[in-house]
């Protein structure tokens, strides 16, 4: 393919990205009173929002240990403090620039440029990396859907209630499995690594919880915890920007089942967009020395 065919297909992903954010965007706002919305932005303690953010930042630090456990494995040794410039630079290319090369590609392509490690242990690097994420994510949901009514009248079965139970007993092992086949020679930090990662998870649930208190919102916690943690793993799908829409449009369908108010679901995943945005557009600020690793 030419450099200008992919110049081409590249502006087609963007503005398909902001078309469909746009679609996203619009189907939620149709499905809920702006009026109300605007009331709880008027009515927001704000003061809850700083240790959100502070969490929010927590959780981004431990994500990025477990990723430097994995580049331990690969025998590439970076400070801490490499790694989370890095990793800061990732999430402003994610969020930012969502059709050029991507923060996970332009970290594989520093990392291979400076020390010379091969592209697909790299690339191992960063997929596991994922996983590992979405793995705590899947742990977690297992866990509250044991906990939470949700008016739906299969997940009110006892059948349903065993799969969620295996599921929480089976995903570790699983995840152990196809890492021992898929990614052996990360096997070492298998326990080390998740457990980042479900420090990670459990730390944004917190600042979600943080969120919430700053709404106003004080009943049925877990329920919106169950939702935000469905509704980042349709934030990861690369649909919309940064996952703007995909994430509001879960919580809009989802509040009838689970038991929250739609229109302070939307506020609260609005606000945890901004500080993950804030957040990010760090990344275009951090500088990279890689004489001192």
């Amino acid at each position: 393919m030419s450099q200008s065919s992919k110049g081409l297909v590249k502006k087609f992903k963007i503005l398909l990205k902001l078309g469909l954010t746009g679609i996203a965007l619009y189907l939620v706002f149709q499905k809920i009173d702006t009026k109300q919305l605007l009331e709880i932005v008027k009515t927001i303690q704000w003061f809850w929002l700083l240790p959100a953010v502070l969490l929010f930042i927590v959780s981004k630090v431990f994500t990025a240990f477990r990723l430097n456990q994995y580049f331990k494995n690969i025998s590439l040794y970076i400070s801490e403090r490499l790694n989370l410039k890095l990793y800061l630079i990732g999430m402003f290319y994610n969020l930012f620039l969502p059709g050029g090369i991507g923060g996970d590609g332009y970290k594989v392509y520093l990392l291979n440029k400076h020390f010379k490690t091969p592209i697909k242990k790299l690339i191992q690097s960063v997929l596991l990396d994922r996983l590992g994420g979405l793995v705590a994510i899947v742990f977690l949901l297992f866990g509250l859907f044991l906990l939470v009514n949700i008016q739906i009248d299969f997940l009110e079965t006892e059948v349903w209630n065993s799969l969620m139970i295996a599921g929480l007993i089976l995903t570790i092992p699983g995840f152990w499995l196809l890492q021992k086949y898929f990614f052996n020679d990360f096997l070492p930090s298998f326990w080390s690594a998740n457990a980042w990662s479900m420090a990670g998870q459990l730390a944004q649930l917190i600042c979600a919880w943080f969120i919430l208190r700053s709404l106003g919102i004080t009943e049925n916690i877990l329920a919106y915890q169950l939702v935000f943690l469905l509704s980042s793993i349709v934030a990861v799908l690369p649909l919309t920007i940064g996952g703007v829409g995909a994430r509001e449009l879960v919580f809009v369908y989802a509040h009838t089942y689970a038991g929250i108010e739609e229109t302070a679901a939307v506020a609260f995943s609005l606000i945890f967009f901004l500080i993950s945005a804030g957040v990010s557009l760090s990344g275009a600020l951090a500088k990279v020395d890689f004489e001192k690793k």
